[in-house]
């Protein structure tokens, strides 16, 4: 009687471990399975580029970036604006080089007080705040001459920013965002090329439409500190739509200028200051972000305006 008991007992014991281990190897081929279904992203179907007017480091910004964290303190509060699109291009309102600065501290007005140069450190921190693609054509990008020039291609390569604009080369710069392919041409009013510049833009345009499914002209133009486009700013504008821009956006009156729509193509006159010690005034405060969302596959453009605002201390900020 009591032999059978035990047998009894072992017979279920048996019954039940054999029935816990098939269940357990059944879930573990489910996981399994389960484990290696692939994981189905979808790609982007658009791109999203922020622009940008002036960013300048020298004179107030670089002592504003020194004696707080550096130079991520300048950009703190816009950083996550910034961080929020594929891409932010800037016009970069001067050189990267070893040099001293000269304009640090010199009363406003003077000469040195217009001669710029940024720390070999901002490069790096443009690529991590996601100004990935500057603008060197202006007038201010030799003034510490040909070797200055050189000097900050140099460290932006180094740091993985692109450029176009330079003096002597490249005019334009092309990249490709989630399959589109946007192309970046500068326009310099002060160019030495002076009246050369007009058509050298006009035939870099015609040149790129061949590769290009978005073409958006920067241009360095007008008079400093006035609301309103010349009428040759207009003029320009309009000739560089009707040979194939699609984009036109404008800096150097540190101001912002109104937008104008031509032919279906928007221009903005300026944009304003983005970073610079310029507060004097609630206009040069005031500057103006445009985020330009390029559809894919109708290579159509959306337009969101961001209104930003330089803040006493030397940091942007959203309004």
């Amino acid at each position: 009687m009591k032999a059978s008991i035990k047998i009894v007992l072992l017979v279920s014991i048996v019954a039940v471990l054999t029935a816990t281990i098939c269940y357990l190897a059944q879930n573990r081929q489910i996981n399994q399975r389960a484990s290696v279904a692939p994981l189905i992203i979808q790609p982007k179907s658009y791109a999203k580029i922020l622009l940008v007017g002036d960013l300048m480091f020298d004179r107030g910004i670089r002592y504003y970036a020194k004696i707080n964290s550096g130079n991520y303190f300048i950009f703190d509060k816009i950083s996550p604006t910034l961080l929020e699109n594929d891409l932010v291009v800037a016009n970069l309102e001067g050189p990267i080089t070893d040099n001293k600065s000269v304009s640090a501290g010199t009363a406003a007005g003077s000469a040195d007080n217009y001669f710029f140069t940024f720390d070999p450190s901002l490069a790096t921190t443009l690529f991590k705040e996601n100004i990935k693609i500057v603008d060197l054509g202006n007038n201010h990008i030799l003034n510490f001459g040909r070797e200055g020039l050189a000097s900050t291609k140099n460290y932006l390569d180094k740091a993985g920013v692109g450029y176009f604009g330079a003096p002597d080369y490249p005019k334009s710069t092309s990249t490709e965002i989630n399959g589109i392919k946007v192309t970046f041409i500068s326009y310099n009013e002060f160019s030495a090329l002076g009246g050369a510049e007009q058509q050298s833009t006009v035939e870099e345009i015609q040149k790129v439409k061949q590769f290009s499914d978005i073409i958006i002209v920067y241009s360095h133009w007008g008079e400093e500190y006035s609301d309103l486009p010349t009428d040759a700013m207009k003029s320009l504008a309009h000739q560089f739509i009707d040979v194939g821009a699609d984009l036109v956006v404008g800096s150097h009156p540190h101001v912002i200028e109104p937008m104008e729509t031509y032919n279906g193509k928007r221009i903005y006159y300026s944009l304003g200051n983005f970073i610079f010690d310029q507060y004097f005034n609630e206009d040069v405060r005031n500057g103006l972000g445009i985020v330009v969302k390029i559809n894919k596959n109708k290579k159509q453009l959306e337009f969101e305006e961001k209104k930003l605002y330089l803040q006493s201390g030397g940091q942007t900020i959203l309004k």
